[in-house]
């Protein structure tokens, strides 16, 4: 597909959007921008540096020098911390509270703000995160909001971190999972909400091969494309 345009996926912690929103992209031509990576990013920043999650003058001074850019290759996205490679480094639940925590905070939105809406700019995109369709790109030609029950989150994230080998458990999973959704919808700036014009996608009782078909489906009608 040559077409420009943008695809906005919002949703929950836990909903599967970057899973989801990687593949679309790949089977549709586009370019793939994980945000919640960006912030996971400053989130490790922050957690580096021995600031406390809640110290909103600390995590605004780390912002000072600081550089999160993504590399796109063969083998996906790679997400760069002033040039060092953070890809794995910051997949795990304690980078992911910061991250919660450092979205909240405005100057990091600003910071960031600018950065993503400039790759749209200049191709066409899948970006998905909590605030995409509302406030990163409100003019996106495509929005969905991706959900699921919190048990069917609780359930695939214990078993993805079963599977690498941490020592977790369900109800641990389910209350961090829980705790975050607090957070995002009721944080001052940019709350998680579905904006007016996204299509509700609920992928509790999908496959992760039906939640994506039903995304490359949406995005599809929507621009007419025949796949």
């Amino acid at each position: 597909m040559k077409k420009k345009f943008a695809a906005a996926i919002d949703g929950p912690s836990g909903a599967g959007k970057s899973t989801i929103a990687r593949a679309a992209a790949e089977r549709l031509g586009l370019l793939y921008v994980d945000t919640g990576a960006m912030y996971r990013a400053i989130g490790l920043a922050v957690l580096r540096r021995g600031i406390a999650a809640e110290d909103t003058a600390g995590i605004e001074q780390t912002l000072s020098g600081l550089s999160v850019t993504l590399r796109h290759g063969p083998k996906g996205q790679h997400v760069l911390l002033n040039g060092e490679d953070v890809s794995d480094a910051i997949r795990n639940d304690r980078v992911a509270h910061y991250a919660s925590k450092c979205s909240a905070v405005p100057a990091v939105r600003d910071f960031l703000l600018e950065t993503q809406r400039s790759i749209a700019r200049t191709q066409g995109v899948i970006m998905d995160g909590r605030d995409i369709g509302t406030v990163i790109l409100p003019d996106a030609e495509v929005k969905i909001f991706l959900t699921a029950s919190v048990e069917a989150r609780a359930k695939r994230r214990y078993l993805e971190l079963d599977a690498r080998g941490e020592h977790v458990t369900l109800e641990g999973v389910r209350a961090d999972i829980e705790r975050r959704d607090e957070l995002d919808i009721n944080r001052p700036i940019a709350p998680l909400r579905q904006a007016e014009d996204a299509i509700l996608l609920d992928t509790s009782s999908l496959t992760l091969e039906e939640s994506i078909a039903a995304a490359v489906g949406i995005i599809s009608e929507k621009l007419g494309v025949q796949l």
